[in-house]
């Protein structure tokens, strides 16, 4: 095992107990645990730091411009070829909520690559994108650069179920 190696499995981890400990939360508070669901928000942030600073040591964070191309690398491959796949194969399995949630991740993810794609030419240019309120659903993870719709036209969610990003 190398230090390079365990940097990325350290990263790795410390991002997903963060992922983890914030679905924890959520649930923690709908379940009337509203100390218990702070103390996951807190280790959840504290996993942040850890996986940021891993990240930093792995020399992972350049400039802007190779950051943005970075995301439209990830972005392209889970609309190219992860999604596609994993969604063939719950169809494969009649898995429906697994379906659903890797085609809509799919559609969302397609957005996703849009929107660093007019980043890049962005940042290319020497100039930032647009001002824009920005709103993601808390369903599907649609987003958008602008007012949140009345209905998503991914997941049928209300407006409501929209966050605005600041």
């Amino acid at each position: 095992m190398s230090t390079a190696q365990d940097l990325k499995d350290a990263f790795a981890g410390e991002s997903q107990a963060n992922r983890r400990y914030l679905a924890f939360a959520k649930k923690a508070a709908q379940d009337g645990f509203p100390q218990v669901a702070r103390l996951f928000r807190t280790i959840a942030e504290a996993e942040t730091v850890h996986a940021h600073r891993h990240f930093r040591v792995m020399g992972g964070v350049k400039s802007t411009a190779d950051n943005v191309q970075t995301a439209i690398d990830g972005e392209a491959y889970e609309v190219k070829t992860m999604y596609p796949t994993m969604l063939a194969g719950a169809t494969t399995e009649g898995n429906k909520a697994a379906q659903s949630s890797f085609g809509d991740t799919l559609q969302v993810e397609k957005e996703h690559l849009g929107f660093y794609t007019t980043a890049l030419d962005a940042v290319k240019s020497g100039k930032d994108i647009a001002a824009a309120s920005m709103h993601v659903c808390s369903v599907c993870g649609h987003t958008v650069m602008g007012d949140a719709p009345d209905i998503c036209p991914i997941c049928r969610s209300k407006k409501e179920k929209f966050m605005e990003i600041m």
